[in-house]
């Protein structure tokens, strides 16, 4: 049996220069970043180098990169905090974004009597740039968009600068949730006007537990964590500092390898795709996905040609043969709850199949996929 990981959009495996230099970190730089002694002094000139590390590469201050736990912990602080000391009164979302940001609204909603507008799909998922334009005319109070640029589960890109530029055009604040993008593609927000980004080291082949957000300067957002005064007084809480080590290590990989490791990628993304419709003829590729000037090259979400009954077991099946991925399926099967994306975009029919999301890295290979896809016929076969 092989061993096979095919879920990369769920989480990366750590470069080996990652581990390298945290394992360095954890050994040498174990002073308190807060305290003035040297020990602390020259751990805090670490966090220092990987905040300016990641800004210039996205052509941002330093100041306006704030560490975090990851994704999660951004999105929810930026959304949190824009609707408690920026007096946003409507926020424009759609229905498939990550639950970090779409239970975040719920909760605002909730708690502050903030207004939710969703925006419309397209039947590929996509967000109508034109109902975006219509939701923020009919709009006079303060409002902030949340879109994410790349989908999680069906790989869906939006048009970040057209998105951007119409909320700058209304006066509206404009967070992205970009941790599928950041390490995946190239940003720079002086072109980009976005307002607030988020980032994940874990999805591109760093530690879990750090990422950060960008929030553009002058924005007056105040502290949700209380405390201490780390990163800036915006964060309380001792730094991790080896995460932040290791995130550094991994978004300096992520871009000097970007394009070559994106080139061959999309090439393993589009022999997949090849051999898997000639040996499942009638497999469905949801969303975007399967059209690469419209989505990320990092991951397909395949509609299989299967019954609810067999689909109910394609998973099992497929760790067994030693094989990781991710289900995706409109219908409630083998889980309390479908896909809420999937439930967005699929027709009645297409519901009741399994939907499976395949994702990819640097380090799988052709030899792999053929695997896979070996075991998926014979599973369809069986």
């Amino acid at each position: 049996m092989q061993k096979v990981y095919l879920d990369s959009a769920a989480t990366t495996q750590v470069r080996a220069e990652v581990i390298e230099k945290m394992q360095e970190a954890l050994a040498t730089f174990y002073g308190n970043p807060s305290s003035t002694h040297s020990f602390g002094r020259s751990a805090k000139t670490q966090i220092e180098k990987a905040r300016k590390t990641i800004a210039k590469r996205l052509n941002a201050s330093p100041s306006e990169i704030i560490f975090t736990s990851g994704g999660t912990e951004a999105d929810n602080m930026i959304l949190r905090c824009a609707v408690r000391d920026l007096e946003i009164k409507h926020i424009i979302t759609s229905k498939i974004e990550h639950h970090a940001v779409l239970h975040t609204v719920e909760q605002l909603e909730e708690e502050y009597g903030v207004k939710v507008s969703y925006v419309k799909l397209n039947e590929c998922g996509a967000p109508s740039l034109e109902d975006l334009e219509t939701l923020l005319k009919e709009n006079s109070e303060k409002t902030l968009v949340s879109l994410m640029h790349v989908n999680n589960e069906i790989g869906n890109m939006i048009d970040i600068d057209a998105f951007a530029d119409k909320c700058k055009e209304y006066n509206a604040l404009f967070h992205s949730d970009s941790v599928q993008s950041i390490g995946h593609w190239e940003w720079d927000v002086q072109k980009t006007k976005v307002d607030f980004l988020t980032a994940a080291a874990h999805k591109f082949h760093g530690p879990k537990g750090i990422g950060f957000a960008f929030i553009r300067k002058n924005i007056p957002l105040k502290q949700l964590i209380h405390g201490g005064s780390q990163e800036r007084g915006f964060r309380a809480g001792t730094e991790p500092f080896h995460n932040i080590v290791g995130l550094e290590e991994a978004f300096i990989q992520a871009y000097d390898h970007l394009d070559e490791e994106r080139t061959y990628v999309t090439e393993l993304k589009e022999y997949f795709m090849k051999e898997l419709s000639n040996a499942m003829p009638g497999v469905k590729y949801n969303g975007n996905c399967a059209d690469n000037e419209k989505s990320t090259y990092t991951l397909v979400n395949a509609c299989l040609p299967l019954s609810a009954d067999k689909g109910a077991l394609l998973l099992f099946q497929l760790d067994i043969k030693g094989i990781a991925c991710s289900k995706g399926s409109a219908c409630q099967s083998g889980s309390a709850a479908g896909s809420h994306v999937l439930t967005e975009i699929l027709n009645e029919e297409d519901s009741q199949r399994p939907s499976v999301r395949f994702s990819f890295s640097k380090y799988n290979t052709k030899e792999e996929l053929d695997y896979v896809v070996a075991c998926l016929k014979e599973f369809a076969n069986s």
